[in-house]
């Protein structure tokens, strides 16, 4: 299968994570041709600052094969590592990491450093970047874009309810 097959896959993965009202990121971890796990943030659901998707579907595929090495293991995720997943790649030795859209203020995958093939650790990654990099950035800045939307319209609302209550303590 192809790079873009398993990325459609963590788009899928990523969508369930914005109808959750989550960033939605979204991460697969293919072994030897099949789908060991797969996972989407779950930060606000959970109330966790430890639920990304990378680490959730690192957990899973370590559970499912009962082991911490995913020596062959390779990642796809929509968006760029942030530095607590790319040291928890490096960790469980994920051979290869396949991601989308570049991220500019946390990206540990080569756009802020690269943690993940700096040779002073004991393991580096093989690193395919930018793979449905329009449509995985298209789902983060709509989701954003929404998000701004739907925090500007709750302010709105609430300086009405501010003022309404205003309006009725001086009529009265």
């Amino acid at each position: 299968m192809s790079d873009e097959y398993y990325m459609k896959m963590a788009l899928v993965e990523a969508g369930k994570a914005r109808s959750l009202q989550e960033v939605p990121i979204g991460a697969v971890i293919e072994l030897e041709g099949r789908v060991i796990a797969s996972a989407h943030n779950l930060r606000e659901t959970d109330q966790n600052a430890i639920a990304h998707a990378e680490l959730l579907a690192i957990s899973s595929a370590c559970e499912s094969l009962g082991t911490w090495r995913l020596e062959n293991a390779t990642l796809y995720v929509s968006l760029e590592p942030c530095p607590m997943c790319a040291g928890a790649i490096l960790q469980s030795r994920i051979k290869r990491v396949v991601f989308g859209a570049h991220d500019p203020k946390a990206g540990c995958a080569g756009t802020f450093m690269n943690l993940l093939q700096d040779e002073r650790f004991n393991h580096q990654c093989e690193l395919t970047s930018g793979v449905m990099a329009k449509e995985c950035g298209e789902i983060l800045t709509d989701f954003f874009r929404d998000l701004r939307t739907r925090k500007k319209e709750e302010k709105r609302r609430n300086r009405e309810k501010a003022l309404e209550k205003l309006q009725r303590f001086y009529s009265e």
